[in-house]
């Protein structure tokens, strides 16, 4: 059961920054959007958090660098956090987003780390991807 589980949410976090690093690329000035405007290089930062995004996703899906690419994911993660609380603090600049949701990013963003750790960090998960604790 837990080695489903593991599945289901390597699976998971791989399409979602798979979906996630594409968004970057195709829709890069709404991405510049909701990064801080004090923070320098906004463009810049968008597409690399993308092209990271794509190579975690990637990673993911092999055992040797399942756990470097759930470590860059969960860091790029706490690294994106200014921008959820940008858009959560400043919600008349994302009018076509419900603040409610711009809310529950925040909530969801604890529970993507906790996904990332349980699927592709966790050093107690074997080799074949099931717990030996």
């Amino acid at each position: 059961m837990i080695g489903l589980l593991r599945n289901t949410g390597l699976a998971f976090v791989a399409l979602l920054f798979l979906a996630s690093g594409i968004c970057h690329f195709l829709l890069t000035q709404f991405f510049v959007q909701i990064v801080p405007p004090g923070l320098p290089l906004r463009r810049e930062a968008v597409y690399v958090s993308g092209v990271f995004e794509l190579l975690g996703a990637v990673g993911l899906m092999a055992r040797p660098t399942r756990r470097a690419a759930g470590i860059g994911l969960f860091v790029l993660t706490i690294l994106v956090t200014p921008a959820n609380l940008y858009m959560w603090r400043r919600p008349e600049l994302f009018p076509d987003i419900p603040e409610s949701l711009l809310l529950w990013r925040l909530p969801a963003q604890a529970a993507l780390l906790a996904t990332i750790w349980f699927a592709a960090i966790d050093s107690r998960a074997g080799a074949t991807g099931r717990s030996s604790a």
